[in-house]
């Protein structure tokens, strides 16, 4: 039908046919047939409906700028003709692109106008997923409570609405929040309800994401093997379906995982095919994550200074970003890389830089990370008291969150108290 309205010129019908089609093919990752076919509806004139679908397409498939042209476009016209339900899902997808972009503060203020456009025309299916989104950037900025506060309204209205693809989205992104708190079990039950829900509505972008994030879990647990099992999964997905940034983003996760099992020159092979694309398709928040893990793979190979270069690149990004989260770490691995120079001192003062951000974005496991750095400075300076009583929380903080080195920093926390009392008592 649309091709031969399309054939014969006739506009009206070629928009009406791309509208229903459109909606069809997008919840099954068809994007590539949506773009075209939204392109020719376009070459009869301006159309909303049809810039919007193809911004979607673009976006979903790693072109978030031209995509974000589309959505502009588009925007006027639903104000020129008062389709107010037009206006919140265009101002919604704006936000989208700009918080895969990285620019969460933009994204929120695009989600800011479409969310009441959303109630004031009814639309409980938009204003799921819109608050679901806020949800989202607030995550991306490192306030974890405040985005599970907006996922917790989100999820009831996705299920009275039985939107299953929203459902699954929001069930993914709970987990997400929660393996940043560093709840991995909790995170792992919110991916195992979403990923069946993902392929039952083929949702073929989805269920990568899913998989992508069931992987970091198996990475925080310590399980790479594990991790690697999902990421291998996630990529071919992703490269199917067309989605780059998610490509560069299960790319820079097995090298994660590499680096995790002591295998650096394959870490490095991954993170060097997932830089360019960051940066191709303007993923600044991406791009940051990488640079910071490059630096990390050459503080394991000893070469401490081509890491403070990487990590020097990363520190700015993290910042325009608004990722405190990736800021905390980069700071970390900075005091890292200070220490294996001997520079104690500089060391401290990066880690008493991250220490306060990774407890204000509720980073558990990241602030027993840092925290236990913060004790082998005060050991190596003989201040056995202030190394014993970071210890302690260290130990705590690892119990709490189900980490690896429980047993290895527990036992770390003996021999340091064995001193001490040795200490003691030789004075």
């Amino acid at each position: 039908m649309h091709r031969l309205a399309v054939a014969g010129r006739e506009p009206e019908i070629a928009r009406d046919a791309g509208r229903r089609v459109a909606g069809v093919w997008l919840s099954r990752s068809r994007f590539a047939d949506v773009a075209s076919m939204a392109q020719a509806t376009l070459a009869l004139g301006p159309d909303a409906s049809a810039l919007h679908h193809l911004g979607w397409a673009l976006s979903s498939t790693g072109s978030p700028r031209q995509a974000l042209d589309c959505y502009m476009q588009a925007l006027p016209i639903w104000r020129e003709v008062c389709d107010r339900a037009g206006e919140a899902a265009t101002l919604s997808n704006i936000g989208m692109v700009y918080n895969g972009l990285g620019d969460r503060r933009q994204a929120l203020a695009y989600y800011g106008q479409a969310l009441p456009i959303m109630r004031e025309v009814r639309d409980q299916d938009g204003e799921a997923a819109t608050l679901s989104n806020i949800g989202a950037a607030y995550a991306g900025l490192g306030d974890r409570r405040q985005a599970l506060a907006y996922f917790e309204q989100s999820l009831p209205i996705l299920r009275e609405v039985c939107d299953r693809a929203g459902e699954a989205t929001t069930l993914s992104n709970m987990g997400l929040v929660y393996d940043g708190l560093g709840d991995r079990r909790q995170a792992l039950a919110y991916y195992e309800q979403a990923l069946p829900i993902r392929r039952e509505v083929g949702d073929r972008a989805g269920e990568a994401t899913t998989l992508n994030n069931i992987g970091g879990v198996y990475v925080g647990l310590g399980d790479r093997r594990q991790a690697l099992a999902y990421y291998e999964q996630a990529l071919p997905i992703r490269r199917e379906v067309g989605d780059r940034a998610g490509e560069a983003t299960t790319l820079n996760n097995i090298g994660l995982a590499y680096n995790g099992l002591g295998d650096r020159r394959q870490a490095l092979a991954y993170y060097e095919q997932s830089l360019p694309i960051t940066r191709e398709v303007g993923n600044r928040a991406g791009e940051a994550t990488t640079l910071s893990n490059i630096g990390a793979v050459y503080n394991g190979l000893g070469d401490l200074r081509q890491a403070l270069t990487y990590f020097e690149q990363s520190l700015p990004i993290t910042r325009e970003v608004g990722d405190r989260a990736g800021e905390a770490t980069t700071l970390n691995n900075i005091g890292m890389a200070y220490d294996g120079l001997g520079d104690r001192r500089q060391a401290l003062a990066y880690y008493e830089q991250a220490l306060p951000i990774r407890r204000e974005v509720g980073d558990r496991a990241g602030e027993a990370v840092t925290r236990f750095n913060i004790a082998m400075i005060h050991w190596a300076g003989g201040n056995l008291d202030q190394a014993v009583s970071e210890l302690e929380i260290v130990v705590e903080l690892d119990r709490q969150v189900e980490h690896p080195d429980l047993t290895a920093d527990t036992a770390t926390l003996e021999q340091l108290r064995s001193e001490r009392a040795q200490h003691l008592d030789e004075t």
